[in-house]
């Protein structure tokens, strides 16, 4: 059994991503028992290098790109005995739900299909001893020094805005567009202080205040409100961003001028909004990566063979990108064209007519 059969049998089957499934298809010369397709799962030791060596060629990278980072639950919930399985959020099932956590590393061009998973990890504290955070700002910084992408721009949710990881990413000269919680606490910033006031030395300097119990007008609303959070150390602009139905989101970023040198010019709220809205992005390879590559499915019970079977499924989930680009379609459709070209065949030279009337 190879690694190129796995992937291959990922990319051409539906529902059924079993070993058993797949041992019951290999025929001839690739024929393969079922525990020969185990052993391969339960042996290999593949790691997220292997997908950044096939994501490297197919990156359109550059200044302009976005590293976007979230993670999505596989979910077991009706198995017990699978290992690196536990109880933890779910934001697709809006709770708790029994699963393999996976914290993501996409790169986007910014271009609607033009994103790439470049970096993935487990969440398993048991094994590691680390918090998704930690996870967060070793990716990261891989990403900038070791992989030395040109992207200038990384887009998380609330859940990674720490104080630690907003540092990093200031530390490391990029901007951030994050969600913030309505309870979170800041304190207005006066743009003609040049250098943040240590707030945990003079707290009588700084008046701290819910997001929520800003007081926002026009030109608040358009060009945001400066900022500090407690500890932080630098400015950060927030932004309340109202929909149609009167739902609320807060954005913060450092990318707009912050009372030190631009980086850049200043951002609108329409301009942190689009940026934000290119997170949609990871939100569409979680949904891929299980509806069509099987990622969720995979019932072996040892934490490599689960470890094995995501890593093949990265990959697989890059080859349906490349030949949905080559064709010029989506990703469902490019695999949906497999079982389409069979359904013509079968029609043209049926393999069981119909009986005679």
């Amino acid at each position: 059994m190879t690694q190129r059969q796995y992937i291959e049998y990922l990319i051409a089957t539906t529902e059924n991503y079993t070993c058993s499934n797949l041992a019951a298809h290999l025929e001839g010369e690739a024929a393969q028992s079922h525990d020969a397709v185990c052993d391969f799962l339960s042996r290999e030791k593949l790691t997220p290098r292997g997908l950044w060596t096939v994501a490297q060629k197919v990156l359109n990278d550059g200044p302009d790109s976005y590293l976007i980072f979230d993670d999505s639950v596989q979910d077991k919930r009706y198995s017990s005995k699978i290992e690196l399985v536990k109880l933890q959020y779910s934001g697709a099932e809006g709770g708790l739900v029994r699963g393999i956590g996976v914290l993501n590393l996409l790169h986007s061009s910014g271009q609607d299909g033009e994103f790439c998973p470049l970096d993935y990890r487990i969440y398993a504290p048991e094994c590691d001893g680390k918090s998704k955070n930690e996870h967060f700002r070793e990716m990261l910084i891989r990403a900038v020094c070791d992989k030395e992408l040109q992207a200038q721009t990384v887009l998380f949710d609330s859940w990674y805005a720490s104080l630690d990881n907003l540092r990093l990413i200031e530390r490391l000269q990029l901007s951030f567009v994050t969600t913030l919680k309505s309870n979170r606490l800041v304190s207005v910033w006066s743009e003609r202080e040049e250098v943040a006031p240590d707030d945990e030395k003079s707290p009588e300097k700084a008046l701290w205040v819910h997001l929520q119990e800003l007081e926002w007008n026009a030109q608040a609303l358009r060009e945001g409100i400066l900022v500090k959070l407690k500890s932080l150390g630098f400015a950060v602009r927030v932004f309340k961003i109202v929909a149609t139905n009167g739902d609320i989101e807060w954005l913060l970023t450092n990318g707009s001028h912050t009372g030190r040198a631009e980086r850049s010019p200043r951002l609108t709220a329409h301009d942190v909004k689009s940026k934000n809205a290119v997170r949609w992005h990871i939100e569409q390879l979680h949904r891929e990566l299980k509806q069509l590559v099987g990622s969720a499915k995979c019932q072996c019970r040892k934490a490599r063979s689960q470890r094995n079977h995501l890593a093949c499924c990265y990959l697989a989930w890059v080859a349906i990108k490349q030949r949905a680009r080559q064709i010029q379609t989506t990703a469902y459709q490019a695999k949906r064209k497999l079982w389409s070209d069979f359904l013509k065949h079968q029609l043209a030279n049926p393999t069981i007519t119909a009986c005679p009337d």
